[in-house]
């Protein structure tokens, strides 16, 4: 149980969990997801954690099979400019190790901000706090529980 899946529980929230067997992971671990899952990667969400200029920690989600736009992110916070953080600040600030971010449940709650592709989907699929275990529920349920926004993220 994880702070994530404990956090949708308090919610009440509609939601089911997957697990798949993990593989060699890294830079694919949400591609690995969409396909042990069977489900298309536009419905499996990344969770990144990047850094305004001014310090301040965010959680953009995108689809597995795309690349985080980090000047789409730093406009949509109301920045100028985001960079990558350092891993051991994201699991710090989440409480959560890289390939297993959950939106759900953080140390510290981020302003969060799902691409606006989610709102096509019934239900999306995020990391539910582990390598190998995705919470899927409904993307207005994700941003109700995170305080999120839609937004243009994706980088084309």
């Amino acid at each position: 149980m994880t702070p994530g899946i404990k956090a949708a529980e308090a919610a009440g929230l509609n939601f089911s969990l997957h697990q798949y067997p993990l593989g060699q992971g890294g830079e694919s671990w949400g591609m690995e997801a969409s396909e042990k899952l069977g489900v298309e990667p536009a419905r499996v969400f990344k969770t990144l954690i990047a850094q305004l200029d001014n310090g301040e920690l965010l959680a953009g989600l995108v689809p597995v099979d795309t690349k985080l736009n980090l000047k789409a992110l730093a406009k949509a916070a109301g920045g100028k400019k985001a960079s990558m953080a350092e891993a051991r600040l994201v699991e710090r600030s989440t409480g959560y190790i890289l390939g297993g971010v959950c939106p759900l449940g953080q140390k510290k709650a981020l302003r969060t901000f799902v691409d606006e592709s989610a709102r096509q989907c019934q239900t999306v699929f995020v990391s539910a706090g582990r390598r190998g275990l995705e919470i899927e529920l409904s993307p207005s349920d994700l941003l109700a529980l995170t305080g999120g926004q839609y937004s243009p993220l994706r980088q084309t």
